[in-house]
């Protein structure tokens, strides 16, 4: 009886696969196997137990070989019976994630739009809390406030150590423990009887939910060429500053109609609903993980046909590529090869942030530029309050409701970044729309609409007098978060586009410096607007951010000359050429 065909899957081919892809570096020679065994017979049936296992590097663009088995001529009635071998494994779950369907792929990203937006949420929700904490716990508004400061430093370091992790384990493993993580430290918050339970809670909240935002852009680069992550990018950026303005919004509302742990319950309630599609819907997306799996699967089913005597693969020979001899082949991945201890790439997440923060220019002063920003959106849960509560005598839910300023700034900030760039595209000469393509392309819309951080400023201080109608410092928020959008989608796109490999890292450190500075500006908000006026306060921050807009514009003129001198940045130069 004839064994059965088995038919191998086949891998997508497409142009998109000469692409580049972070997580695996190609290697022409990977894609035609070598054939490194010493034996040149065809005949399938000379292969066995007592050969060499060749080991080869898996890509997404490796044609997998027939198994030697096939080539054997049919069997004869004087053979002895054979048992069916084990099937193929399905191994279109393998496939690249650059070649998903466009389906898939926005499925994904809103699933991680949506994470994003209720960890931002958490971060501002807490804020409508702080006069009934204040009230149990006699504690001050400032104690209170580093509920806000503790969230954002476990936000700023808790990447630096999960980072690798996620390269060895994939992004799914992370989001699952610490989604589920998120969900339990928010019951803590609900139920917690003591003010250092709450903070401690607090800082665990921030920990977890740190994967929420910093991960999500991984997730973008995993399926997203760069010419195609503008909408993405987009919505990533928008949702972060969307759910910042939201918390207060709802969260001003349950506190003024039930109590404090409520909002914490609604929290719970919510990352437990984006969790349970997180667990049944969403894929893994990191390249290198997948191949180290398709490897794996690939290997034990070598071994399970080399079980029933069925040993090798038909692969080319080194003489001769168009003739094929049998080869008892596993599959390797570099990616696996190269990856050192886990507590080397602990120390590498830890070290590598810092150094190009003090050596990198392009890294240090977007840092600077990006974290100033993010500490005036925190400071606005200080700044808010103060303004409209003291000069137009609103309660606690109508002063959270003009957080809502904030989510319409985001989401028209989103719906520009999404279409400017193709516009521009379409409409402009060919020489500029190529320049489009370079580092310095992602700067040019925020040359000016970061312009619009400083406006708001000044809007926002010289309108807040009580003679003022609400509505003009209202619209000033709005605007000055449509500035701070444009700064944080710029520089999270510069520096993924100069850094390449190193881009991790330079992302992390100006994470790291924008959340810090973030959560230490709310703690002296309200000293700064009461001593300064609130006309000073805000034209001191509206000076400070005018003065910090000429750095794109540096960039813009001064760019290729400055990643020119870089020794990391030439580097990535050379080798996307």
């Amino acid at each position: 009886m004839a064994a059965p065909e088995i038919k191998l899957p086949q891998e997508p081919s497409d142009a998109e696969n000469h692409a580049f892809n972070p997580d695996i570096e190609k290697d022409e020679s990977e894609k035609r196997p070598r054939d490194d065994s010493s034996s040149s017979v065809q005949d399938p049936d000379t292969i066995g137990a007592d050969d060499e296992i060749i080991y080869h590097n898996l890509s997404f663009e490796t044609s997998l070989p027939s198994p030697a088995y096939l080539a054997r001529p049919p069997p004869t009635s004087l053979d002895p019976p054979r048992g069916p071998p084990p099937a193929c494994p399905d191994l279109k779950k393998y496939t690249s994630p650059f070649l998903w369907s466009p389906k898939r792929k926005r499925l994904l990203t809103w699933m991680s739009v949506c994470a994003t937006t209720i960890t931002a949420y958490s971060a501002g929700s807490y804020t409508s809390t702080i006069s009934q904490l204040t009230a149990l716990w006699h504690v001050s508004d400032v104690a209170a406030l580093v509920g806000v400061t503790l969230f954002t430093v476990g936000f700023a370091v808790a990447p630096m150590f999960l980072a690798p992790f996620s390269e060895i384990n994939g992004r799914r493993p992370m989001f699952v423990v610490t989604g589920v993580l998120l969900v339990l430290f928010q019951l803590v918050c609900a139920v917690t009887p003591t003010f250092a339970g709450m903070l401690i809670a607090r800082f665990l909240v921030g920990c977890a939910g740190s994967t929420f935002s910093t991960m999500v852009g991984g997730v973008v680069s995993d399926i997203y060429h760069a010419e195609d992550r503008n909408t993405a990018m987009s919505l990533f950026s928008g949702a972060a500053l969307l759910g910042t303005g939201l918390g207060p919004v709802v969260s001003g509302f349950i506190a003024q109609n039930t109590t404090w742990r409520w909002v914490f319950y609604l929290q719970v309630i919510t990352c437990g609903t984006v969790m349970v599609f997180i667990v049944f819907f969403f894929n893994e997306t990191r390249g290198s993980v997948l191949l180290s799996r398709k490897a794996k699967a690939l290997n034990q089913w070598y071994e399970q046909l080399e079980s029933q005597d069925c040993y090798g693969m038909m692969m080319p020979t080194a003489s001769d590529a168009a003739t094929t001899a049998p080869q008892r082949i596993r599959w390797k991945v570099k990616s696996d090869e190269e990856r050192v201890s886990i507590g080397k790439m602990i120390a590498i997440s830890l070290y590598r942030p810092f150094h190009l923060l003090v050596t990198e220019p392009v890294v240090f002063f977007f840092s600077v530029w990006v974290s100033f920003a993010w500490g005036i959106l925190y400071l606005l849960f200080s700044a808010i309050p103060l303004v409209f509560q003291n000069n137009h005598g609103f309660s606690l839910e109508g002063t959270d409701a003009v957080f809502a300023a904030i989510c319409i700034g985001a989401i028209l900030s989103t719906i520009i970044a999404i279409y400017q760039e193709p516009l521009a595209r379409r409409y402009i000469g060919d020489k500029r729309r190529a320049s489009l393509d370079t580092p310095e392309g992602r700067l040019y819309f925020a040359c000016v609409q970061s312009s619009l951080l400083p406006i708001g400023c000044f809007w926002f201080a010289w309108t807040s007098f009580p003679s003022d109608h609400w509505i003009v410092p209202a619209l000033a928020v709005g605007c000055a978060t449509m500035g701070i959008f444009s700064i944080y989608l710029a520089v999270f796109n510069y520096l993924a586009d100069t850094y390449g490999k190193y881009a991790s890292s330079a992302l992390a450190a100006q994470s790291f410096c924008r959340n810090m500075l973030g959560g230490a500006f709310p703690l002296f908000t309200k000293q700064m607007f009461t001593k300064m006026t609130y006309q000073g306060a805000g034209s001191f921050l509206g000076a400070v951010s005018a003065l910090l807009t000429i750095v794109p514009w540096m960039l813009i003129f001064y760019g290729p000359r400055i990643r020119a001198r870089s020794k990391i940045a030439s580097e990535i130069m050379r080798e996307s050429k």
